[in-house]
């Protein structure tokens, strides 16, 4: 059996009847983790602990605006850290969770496939 169809086989076992039905809190998490942003955030923390402007400059083009919201979603699902410092000026830190780290690692072999196909897939036809 191969892979993609035990994972399939293991997704009918959970899901009977249909793939993250709706209401599913799967679908949630899968909405989060692979959001716009939330892909770029979480693969720019990977082993690393970044601040704020670096972090911001590590996932080129967010906003100010989309960079908090995806962190504080990502802090409420538990993937990423914060860490503020009691220092002047502020000094606050962001890095993964174990889970978060888990699910990087998972992420990997798609960013992989995404980097070897990209240029294939967009040129012109």
């Amino acid at each position: 059996m191969t892979v993609s169809t035990q994972a399939a086989v293991e997704l009918e076992q959970i899901f009977p009847g249909g793939l993250f039905p709706s209401g599913c809190p799967s679908r949630i998490v899968l909405d989060h983790v692979t959001s716009k942003w939330g892909v770029l955030v979480l693969v720019a923390l990977s082993g690393r602990t970044l601040r704020w402007g670096e972090l911001r400059r590590a996932v080129q083009g967010i906003s100010e605006k989309m960079l908090a919201q995806t962190l504080k979603t990502f802090e409420a699902d538990g993937l990423v850290s914060r860490e503020a410092l009691p220092v002047i000026p502020p000094h606050v830190e962001y890095s993964l969770t174990p889970l978060g780290d888990e699910l990087v690692t998972l992420l990997r072999p798609l960013l992989l496939w995404t980097v070897r196909n990209a240029d294939s897939m967009l040129s012109p036809r």
